[in-house]
């Protein structure tokens, strides 16, 4: 390892949280990696300057580089797919799955319209109807909708009806998590990346339909190093 290395810090800034990975050299010759996350609304606050970054930051003026989150998630996934996966990443307000055959590269898709504020309308009810997401449920009904805005419509009719809260929320999650296995195009088995994959009730609902691989919330962060060593696919 070269004793020269210094640290440094990789930004997956997303509409609500960010990701951010500080890489530094450890006495034992290996590399250290440390993971924290914070709310986007915070990072013009941080003295930081990133080595590479991807997400909603085209804001911010301490960025090196920019990664596109397709580039990001798919340098990050491949480390842990051994076969013909899709590896799917469900933020805030996008949605976003790379498929990979044989180790390599296959296809991909990207949807910033009808996923539009998935995650963040789920905060936003958790909040307003003071439910917490250990409260949520696995149903068996779901919502036949793709949109936050949509699904805030049913939520309120159900609960003004007598519904409980955390049922309403959880049908709107159930019908997030048909929608996403539809969408990577009926997989048997689907990697998840992201906030959601915190969200039992959402693992549990996307479960009914095929087995699930939770990779956890930095594998943007965790693409963005590996590509910053010259990875390929």
């Amino acid at each position: 390892m070269d004793t020269n290395v210094q640290e440094k810090y990789f930004l997956d800034a997303g509409t609500t949280w960010s990701k951010i990975l500080t890489v530094k050299p450890s006495l034992d010759n290996t590399i250290e990696r440390a993971y924290k996350i914070i709310q986007t609304s915070a990072l013009k606050d941080l003295n930081i300057n990133f080595s590479v970054a991807t997400g909603h930051c085209a804001g911010l003026q301490n960025v090196k580089k920019y990664e596109n989150e397709v580039v990001a998630l798919a340098m990050g996934a491949k480390r842990w797919l051994d076969e013909e996966n899709i590896v799917l990443d469900l933020g805030s307000r996008d949605v976003k799955w790379v498929k990979f055959k044989d180790k390599k590269f296959s296809d991909m898709d990207w949807n910033t319209n009808c996923a539009s504020a998935t995650g963040a309308t789920i905060e936003m009810l958790l909040k307003f109807y003071d439910v917490s997401v250990d409260e949520l449920e696995t149903v068996d009904e779901k919502y036949s909708v793709t949109c936050g805005i949509f699904g805030l419509e049913k939520i309120m009719d159900d609960v003004a009806k007598g519904v409980e809260a955390r049922f309403a929320i959880s049908k709107f999650i159930a019908g997030i998590a048909y929608n996403a296995w539809n969408f990577t195009k009926n997989p048997d088995k689907l990697c998840i990346s992201g906030g959601f994959c915190e969200n039992k009730c959402f693992i549990k609902s996307l479960e009914k339909y095929c087995s699930v691989n939770v990779l956890g919330r930095f594998i943007l962060v965790d693409g963005l190093y590996n590509a910053s060593l010259d990875c390929t696919y």
